[in-house]
């Protein structure tokens, strides 16, 4: 500030000499005036240059300016500099931000105060088939005309969510998505979303099963406490007495039956999934089971179904002796009580050019209709419930069977004709297949 004030007066003395040498002594007043307008203008000059340097932001050419004005500059360009900073160690920290919560599960919409989307992250897109480029500053409802969700805003009672379908929801794949509304700031809007199908869908499941199973065990239960009613009121012959205990043992061995089932697949969903180091020889495994069929063949059909096998001797499974015991059995007790009796039934295994391997099961019995097929798999699903009582069925069996080979890391299907019998097949991944020599003897 000094300089300046030095070079102020240094121009008046210029122009008070000469105002005494060049003209007159009355002139000396005015050349000092003189004098101080030309620095007045220099000065001027050098604030114009840096209000035009600050206006056009162009940070790498400051000018050169003596005295406080090169020191205002240099305060400005440090103070820009710090600035410049603090504005990239907050831009970083909003990418980050907004990076996490485009990784969420959960869609995040940021709406305004006139609801008008402010920004939106990938999920909740897809959710709701938002464009997070194209739809900014759009009104929600606008994108989203659902009644329920636009009476869910204008309600303004947000303590809850609303359920809405999913831009992807068709007939055949039902989408469902909660959503959310949370106030902030001054008027703004926070909305979330998340993909409830799954558990939309396991309530559903649950209240089936729940449903299922109470409708199975109150039939039976229904008969036995009819047949004890009888025999406590009614003084009954021996035969009778005989027969009646008969069909009571009977029910009595369906209720097990199914509680047996029941209890196997809570242990298949709530057991971790079988390792690679349990080895299954495919020759024993279908053996056994086939031996099992056989037994129960002479007990419905007087053993005259025609049980045979196709088996490589060189083939094992990973897995477990067990759980692949269960499906295979269920498949071989499903066809020999189904086909009629002289019917065939055959169990085979094959190995696959890929390295993988089918366990399969095939019957000449009557057949399942098309419609059915892509529900044999669920639990309690039956195509005839008459008939399944009649043979004993419980309806989990093909269950147990599906959720065994998908926890061996395969996939179970079905071909059936009617009349022309049914084949089902259990495929192994290569990892699940091993090939070994036999030891010599």
């Amino acid at each position: 500030m000094t300089a300046r004030y030095v070079e102020l007066l240094a121009l008046m003395a210029l122009g008070t000499l000469y105002g005494w040498y060049a003209v007159s002594l009355p002139w000396v007043f005015v050349g000092a005036m003189c004098g101080a307008v030309v620095w007045l203008a220099l000065d001027n000059w050098r604030f114009r240059r840096i209000l035009s340097w600050l206006r056009a932001e162009d940070w790498a050419n400051e000018p050169q300016l003596p005295h406080a004005w090169g020191q205002l500059i240099e305060r400005v360009r440090k103070l820009q500099k710090s600035l410049n900073g603090k504005a990239k160690d907050s831009q970083a920290r909003l990418d980050e931000f907004l990076a996490a919560i485009q990784a969420s599960p959960n869609g995040v919409l940021l709406l305004d105060s006139q609801l008008r989307i402010e920004w939106a992250n990938e999920t909740v897109a897809e959710h709701l088939g938002i464009d997070p480029q194209r739809d900014l500053m759009q009104h929600v409802t606008n994108l989203i005309r659902d009644p329920a969700f636009s009476s869910y805003l204008s309600k303004a009672e947000f303590d809850s969510e609303v359920s809405i379908p999913g831009a992807q929801a068709s007939a055949k794949n039902p989408v469902s998505v909660a959503i959310r509304v949370h106030p902030y700031g001054k008027k703004r809007k926070l909305l979330l979303s998340r993909d409830v199908t799954a558990k939309q869908q396991a309530e559903a499941m649950r209240r089936d099963f729940v449903a299922n199973v109470s409708h199975e065990i109150r039939t039976p239960l229904t008969v036995l406490a009819g047949f004890v009613e009888t025999m406590q009121t009614l003084d009954l012959e021996d035969a009778d007495r005989n027969h009646y205990l008969g069909l009571m043992a009977q029910q009595a061995e369906r209720m097990q039956s199914l509680v047996s089932d029941l209890l196997t697949l809570s242990k298949l969903e709530g057991s971790p999934t079988p390792n690679r180091q349990g080895v299954v020889l495919a020759s024993e495994l279908i053996a056994k089971c086939l031996a099992d069929a056989q037994g129960l063949s002479e007990v419905l059909a007087g053993g005259s179904h025609r049980i045979t096998s196709d088996v490589p001797q060189d083939a094992q499974l990973a897995g477990s002796l067990d759980e692949l015991s269960s499906a295979l059995g269920n498949l071989l007790s499903n066809a020999v009580r189904y086909t009629p009796a002289g019917g065939a039934i055959k169990a085979g295994f094959d190995l696959l050019p890929d390295g993988g391997a089918n366990l399969w099961v095939t019957d000449t019995g009557p057949g399942i209709a098309p419609e059915h097929v892509p529900r044999l798999t669920e639990r309690f699903y039956r195509v005839d419930r008459s008939r399944s009582r009649e043979t004993g069925g419980t309806g989990l069996g093909l269950a147990i069977v599906k959720h065994v080979i998908q926890r061996h890391g395969g996939q179970v299907s079905i071909s059936s004709e009617l009349g022309a019998g049914s084949t089902f097949v259990l495929h192994f991944p290569a990892d699940r297949v091993r090939r070994f020599s036999p030891r010599p003897r």
